[in-house]
């Protein structure tokens, strides 16, 4: 069969993130042709900065390089411009004449410099910084003029003033605002930011309007609103960037500030999609790199056809990426946006620290001076983490705990890559790798914007000093012929840090088929990959015993419970059992799942285990309802299904995990709810099914019965 033909416009590191996740995932269903405007593979813009402050060459910031291109029969067409799309003929006409047909069209535009509308910004002399080109031509001009004026404030702006400094030029931070980087940041860490830069050498003018850029044919300086001026020989406008969005025009492309697109990137055109800085997703256009990765990896499942979880949005987070300062920024931090859960700043070692809350819940935080705990407050910020359950709890046990401790295994260490916490110590555990860069070449962690290096740091030194073994894993081969620890063997199958390992037996082969299952658009009970030996489903088991003070109720909670263990795939042996009394308990103690009535309400548990070594549950979360009990026991079961490894039961999955970890989430409504609905939505698939007669659920009428609810008195 021929391949499909997929064009990507635009070589940059969304679309081709996104290729690069497709290779993997499906690596012989497209012909694949990206076109590039620049003359460049592509290469990690993120890195410009360090390349503008001497830190390193434009050839380290090459992501892939033209053999990766050769290697995968990529073909690339550089310095060519795409032109024009014919939706209806599916081809896109590009600078040099060529139309180029495509079955799948991915539009990663990316972003141009946004140009303010200011007099004399078209002179000789005044510059962006967005591309390796920029980067050469400031670095020419560093050479013919002595003073530089930087247009911008933020980010960009400080990264490039930087750079110019280095460079030896005299450098001048004009900032419309009353303080530098105040989309990101409050007054206090902008003023020590500020002081910072100063003693460096930069120069600040605040609260200035830029009237008009002087000169006659070059520009020679700055003139201001309020009738003061500033002498330059160079420019530099870095006051944001403006998707580009050209070729919607003579389309039906929807746009607003970027091409629409919805959960799945898909935009109102059938078979285009857009992605990156380019696409507005739920009236949101990012510009940071780990949600356009997070993107691109949603994308490459929908276009290889696997079953995957729709993106539904990230935190922006962002961090300064200046030699010897380190500021941190995540979520919604601006004025009004919250209130101030918790706020500290020490003059003398120069750090701050604030954490925003809205509603009760965790919105946003600031570091400065110390970003160790970057990664842990992402995290807080995606869950919604209660604001004063987290503070009281941290007030109890101190703050000298390293931000790497608090961390559970599955948390998100490096945001861009996608790579956990337990990846990173199983490197450290399993390959003898000390160092972050060593971390970072088998991991990619801190291999994009390097902002979490000082968590990825700080895990490494957690693992080492354990002394092999992760707090609550220790580094297992998932099998006799692999190497591979669970949770190395889970990102490879699942492509978060590797490829796909060698399946040489039953067990491995097994564990492969499950983690796919989770990922395809079929599901089942786990499994071997098609034409493997079985090594059986997971045996499962649902109780009950009930009271007639509240038989009904448990029924209909035993009935629901039943449907989702018995139907759905598991790691591991999964078992259930609810009761409608305390005198009754039906098993509840030693299950994976349990719920007991009380006269006060519910209670819920989780991690027990009948067998040896037996297990007592633990109390995972109280409800007034029957109907809220079985909410937390679904979303308990949907997030070990999903985080678990192959052959793990839940009491092991629960002290990996870390059961405050656990208590957290669920106790938070919206995650609980997210997660139930989840699993519901799986068993409402099953159901149609089923009463659709096409045969595709796993288990027939008959074979359900037999593992009906038993009734004890």
């Amino acid at each position: 069969m021929s391949k499909l033909k997929l064009l990507v416009i635009g070589n940059g590191m969304a679309g081709v993130k996104c290729v690069e996740e497709l290779l993997r995932l499906a690596p012989d269903l497209y012909e694949i042709t990206i076109i590039g405007s620049e003359p460049h593979p592509n290469y990690n813009r993120v890195m410009l900065s360090k390349v503008l402050q001497g830190n390193c060459s434009i050839e380290d910031i090459v992501i892939n390089d033209w053999s990766w291109y050769e290697k995968n029969g990529i073909r690339l067409l550089t310095g060519v411009t795409a032109t024009r799309i014919d939706t209806a003929g599916k081809r896109v006409e590009t600078s040099d004449g060529t139309a180029w047909p495509y079955d799948r069209l991915i539009l990663a535009t990316g972003s141009a410099a946004f140009i303010p509308p200011i007099p004399g910004a078209e002179k000789k002399g005044v510059s962006v910084f967005r591309s390796v080109e920029d980067c050469e031509r400031l670095m020419e001009a560093a050479g013919k003029h002595r003073r530089a004026a930087v247009i911008g404030g933020g980010l960009l702006g400080l990264e490039a003033a930087r750079g110019l400094l280095h460079l030896g030029m005299e450098t001048t931070v004009v900032h419309n605002a009353p303080y530098i980087m105040n989309r990101q940041l409050d007054r206090i860490p902008a003023e020590m930011l500020q002081s910072e830069l100063e003693r460096q050498g930069m120069r600040f003018l605040l609260g200035k309007r830029t009237e008009r850029i002087t000169g006659f044919t070059r520009a020679d300086g700055l003139r201001f609103t309020d009738g003061t001026s500033l002498d330059a020989g160079l420019v530099v406008l870095a006051v944001g960037i403006k998707p580009r969005i050209e070729l919607a025009e003579g389309t039906r492309l929807a746009v607003n500030h970027a091409f629409i697109v919805n959960d799945y990137l898909q935009t109102n055109v059938p078979d285009i999609y857009a992605v990156g800085e380019c696409a507005e997703h739920r009236g949101i256009a990012y510009g940071l790199v780990a949600p356009l990765y997070e993107q691109g990896k949603v994308l490459a499942r929908v276009l290889s056809g696997m079953k995957t979880e729709p993106y539904r949005g990230s935190v922006p987070s962002a961090q300064l990426k200046i030699s010897g300062i380190d500021v941190f920024s995540a979520g919604n931090i601006q004025q009004g946006d919250g209130e101030t859960a918790y706020q500290s700043y020490d003059a003398l070692r120069g750090t701050y620290k604030k954490v925003v809350m809205s509603g009760g819940k965790i919105t946003g935080a600031i570091l400065y001076g110390d970003i160790s705990e970057s990664s842990e407050w992402v995290a807080h910020v995606k869950r919604g983490t209660d604001a004063e359950a987290l503070l009281l709890r941290k007030a109890e046990n101190g703050a000298v705990a390293e931000a790497a401790e608090r961390l559970s295994d599955s948390d998100i260490v490096c945001s861009c890559n996608g790579v956990c916490k337990s990846v990173i110590v199983d490197a450290v555990c399993n390959e003898g790798l000390k160092t972050a860069d060593e971390v970072k070449e088998r991991t990619k962690a801190s291999g994009s914007c390097g902002g979490c290096r000082p968590v990825v740091e700080s895990v490494i030194r957690l693992a080492v000093r354990e002394g092999g073994s992760s707090s609550r894993e220790k580094a297992m081969p998932v099998c006799r012929c692999s190497s591979l620890t669970p949770s190395e063997f889970k990102a490879a199958v699942l492509d978060i840090s590797g490829t796909m390992p060698p399946l040489g037996c039953p067990v491995c082969r097994s564990a492969a088929g499950y983690y796919l299952s989770l990922q395809s658009s079929a599901d089942g009970p786990g499994g071997p990959l098609a034409g493997e030996e079985s090594l059986g489903e997971p045996q499962l088991a649902v109780r009950a015993s009930l009271a007639a003070e509240a038989e009904q109720a448990a029924r209909e909670t035993a009935d629901r419970l039943r449907a989702a263990v018995g139907r759905l795939s598991w790691p591991a042996r999964t078992t259930a059992a609810v009761s409608a009394s305390p005198r009754l308990q039906a098993g509840v103690p030693v299950s994976s799942v349990g719920i007991a009535g009380t006269p006060a309400g519910w209670e819920v548990y989780a991690g027990g285990f009948d067998e040896l070594p037996v297990r007592q549950a633990e109390l995972i979360g109280f409800a007034l309802s029957a109907e809220q009990a079985l909410e937390f026991a679904f979303a308990c079961l949907e997030w070990y299904r999903d985080t678990a490894y192959w052959g793990e039961p839940v009491w092991k999955w629960l002290e990996r995990t870390g059961l405050t970890a656990v208590r957290e989430r669920l106790l938070d409504a919206g995650i609980r709810g997210e997660l139930s609905l989840r699993l519901e939505g799986r068993l409402r698939k099953w159901e149609n099914a089923d009463s659709s007669g096409d045969g595709s659920g796993p288990e027939d009428g008959a074979a359900l019965s037999e593992r009906s609810v038993v009734h004890e008195a």
